[in-house]
């Protein structure tokens, strides 16, 4: 079956760094986009930041205009693995973020998620 496993949350100072990665099995990895998403206490899911191929080793990014420029996403093939670099965090970042897998339609569709990791951002 399909898992996808995240880590690399946990708690921060504003203005600091974390690296969250999320390791995929069970799927043809480099067939799927994928995707980052967080809940926020109180809050709907919401997306994060996206990676999908176009065509040959291309690959393009979306990102939520709140992360732009403060987070990359990243996806390594060979490792079936998905991260997501986030810079400068802001106590707003707080969240528990999903990882998904999905197919791209002008957005990412996800059809698998991860049990997701909680950052918390202190101010």
């Amino acid at each position: 079956q399909v898992q996808l496993v995240e880590s690399g949350g946990g708690l921060v100072q504003a203005g600091g760094s974390l690296r969250l990665s999320c390791a995929a099995s069970g799927l043809t990895f480099s067939s799927y986009s994928m995707g980052w998403f967080r809940r926020a206490p109180g809050k709907e899911r919401e997306f994060v930041a996206s990676i999908r191929r176009s065509g040959g080793s291309t690959y393009y990014a979306d990102y939520a205009d709140s992360v732009k420029g403060r987070f990359a996403i990243s996806k390594d093939n060979a490792e079936n693995t998905v991260y997501l670099q986030m810079n400068s965090l802001k106590p707003e970042d707080t969240a528990v973020y999903y990882c998904a897998a999905g197919v791209y339609r002008g957005t990412i569709n996800p059809n698998y998620w991860g049990q997701g990791t909680q950052v918390t951002v202190s101010s």
